[in-house]
């Protein structure tokens, strides 16, 4: 196993054969890297923490500290990230609390660049991508494939639905559509359908086409939300992503960006 000597890895620390540790890295007990996985160099690490395989942490990204919220009172709480995940040069993850599940966690393929925080109990999904100095608040939830854009904001509870989109130095106090388009240095707007990202993904036009339907009825057709929802019903004709988009918007407890 490639561990530098300058490196402090606990003894009750389990570390695959594989993996490499640089140069004052500081790994706790209670933490599981990986195969492949390479923590760089100055890189801290607590537990409980489990790592997947074939995870990149770049310098001075900390990982599984106790979480900054005032109620934490040490209670046992855990950090989990999957497979493939590149965590860019001082990025901060914070471990779970009692009154968030006591979990933190990261799923697969993520990018999060720098200076990006994740706090506790936050829930991100795979394949998405924060930008630099993106600021998850506690209890966050970020579906799969999401994108958010560099210097935002995410307020406590909040979800960023799949396939959505958050341009940069968005502040966000309600949930984000999945597959929407939302844009805002002040207030947060929603713009349309995510039309870029969904082709990328390979979406079929005509329910890119469905969802923007969707979404002029939801956010110019100067209709209340379930007014809006209604009209929906009738004028769009049905697909799954039509559907998980209504499902999502009667689940938000916050309400959501329109």
């Amino acid at each position: 196993m490639p561990i530098h000597p300058t490196a402090i890895v606990d003894p009750a620390a389990r570390i695959a054969e594989d993996a490499e540790i640089g140069p004052y890295v500081i790994v706790g007990q209670e933490v599981e890297i990986g195969p492949r996985t390479r923590l760089q160099a100055n890189v801290y690490l607590e537990g409980p923490t489990w790592i997947g395989e074939d995870n990149i942490f770049y310098p001075y990204s900390t990982v599984g500290v106790a979480s900054q919220d005032l109620k934490y009172k040490g209670e046992r709480a855990e950090t989990r990230i999957g497979s493939r995940n590149k965590i860019r040069e001082f990025v901060t993850i914070h471990r779970g609390t009692q009154g968030g599940g006591l979990v933190t966690s990261i799923g697969d393929d993520n990018l999060v660049m720098a200076y990006a925080h994740i706090a506790h109990d936050a829930r991100i999904g795979s394949h998405c991508i924060l930008g630099n100095a993106v600021t998850l608040a506690g209890h966050v939830t970020i579906e799969d494939w999401a994108i958010v854009e560099a210097f935002s904001g995410v307020h406590q509870f909040c979800r960023i639905g799949r396939h959505a989109f958050v341009g940069g130095y968005s502040v966000v106090t309600q949930d984000v559509m999945p597959f929407s388009q939302t844009v805002t240095p002040r207030e947060s707007k929603v713009y349309g359908a995510n039309k870029v990202g969904l082709d990328r993904r390979g979406f079929p036009a005509d329910t890119i086409d469905r969802l923007q339907k969707a979404f002029r009825l939801l956010s110019h057709a100067k209709l209340n939300t379930s007014q809006a929802i209604e009209r929906i019903r009738e004028e769009v004709p049905p697909c799954p992503e039509v559907e998980e988009l209504v499902a999502f918007i009667r689940s938000a407890e916050r309400g959501v960006i329109k």
